[in-house]
């Protein structure tokens, strides 16, 4: 119950307008990082007046990662973006158009003013499954059965989403040793099984799917939102490790355009660096993310099980995945006609 009182209120801010004075920040993310960045916006408020003598109020919004890219680019007045994938962040450059003195919002080589890629934290795909795992999901080859129901986020919307098909894509490719045809195949039925529940506009709303209206026999999620899941109500559920999944990168960056309109470029900057701090890395393992820190990865190592990963870059990088599975009329939009 606590979970869902939460969970409510935090949805109720989303589609708000979000008013905010020159010395405030709005940190526009995706779906299941709110607990993050709630314990994380007090301990940086903290830090920053302790060092600065400034108080500075930090808000968020939630929402689909690939929504929430779209509304920066529509005019969200974010001074920092914490997506699900870097994809979602080089579109904010491709479309978000130019200001009167010709400045894009963000530069087109913005990942590469921080560490590890600008991205502070991981994550992967994994299953959540109700107690007991009734219909004995082990792995991929589970999700394509016929009496099997699977929630999983619409990849046109949520950044989660396009990371759980594109693990769901390499478990495949790696079966069939590259058959397209058969790839292909393998993955239309797992939609075919997702599309029985309808896709979720973002992660957080496809565990609200499963877990408050009880739909699905399993959920295809943010291995950190599972982990979510199993402290807040783990005696109701189950967290499956795939064989194969992949190496989830959710970056962060300043948007420029903004901050200088705002005047916060000090603040926003050192936002996002603080995120690299052992604080902040500290934050981020106890908040079920993987630390790219060595000694907050020794920490938390424990709540992490191994899988074998692949990589974006198996991809061809973001841009052709996109071109390729996600693009109006690619992939992805093919294998939903086909499903209906």
């Amino acid at each position: 119950m606590i979970f869902r009182k939460t969970i409510l209120f935090l949805l109720a801010l989303q589609g708000v307008a979000l008013l905010k004075a020159e010395s405030d920040l709005l940190n526009v993310s995706y779906d299941p990082t709110r607990e993050l960045y709630s314990e994380y916006n007090k301990a940086f408020a903290s830090y920053w007046k302790t060092k600065t003598g400034e108080d500075v109020k930090i808000s968020n919004s939630h929402d689909g990662s690939g929504k929430q890219s779209r509304a920066i680019q529509d005019g969200t007045p974010a001074d920092v973006a914490t997506l699900g994938l870097a994809y979602d962040i080089d579109a904010i450059y491709e479309k978000g158009g130019v200001n009167a003195a010709g400045q894009h919002l963000i530069p087109k080589d913005w990942q590469s003013r921080l560490p590890h890629n600008s991205s502070p934290y991981t994550s992967t795909i994994v299953f959540l499954v109700r107690k007991g795992n009734p219909k004995n999901i082990k792995d991929w080859d589970d999700l394509i059965r016929d009496d099997v129901s699977i929630i999983t986020p619409n990849p046109k919307t949520g950044g989660g989403a396009r990371w759980n098909y594109l693990a769901a894509w390499s478990y495949a490719d790696k079966k069939f040793n590259g058959d397209k045809s058969k790839v292909l195949e393998f993955v239309s039925k797992i939609y075919k099984n997702a599309l029985k529940n309808g896709l979720a506009a973002g992660a957080r709303a496809g565990t609200i799917s499963f877990t408050e209206r009880n739909l699905g026999d399993v959920s295809i999620t943010w291995e950190n939102e599972a982990l979510l899941i199993k402290k807040l109500n783990g005696d109701n559920y189950e967290i499956v490790t795939p064989s194969l999944s992949i190496l989830a990168e959710p970056p962060v960056t300043v948007i420029d355009a903004n901050v200088d309109e705002h005047n916060t470029r000090k603040q926003a900057t050192a936002y996002l660096e603080y995120l690299y701090s052992p604080e902040g890395q500290d934050i981020i393992g106890k908040n079920f993310y993987r630390p790219i820190d060595p000694a907050a990865a020794a920490k938390y190592a424990n709540q992490f099980k191994p899988l074998q990963l692949t990589t974006i870059a198996d991809f061809g990088g973001w841009a052709e995945a996109q071109k390729t599975h996600f693009d109006d009329g690619g992939i992805f939009d093919q294998i939903l006609k086909g499903n209906r």
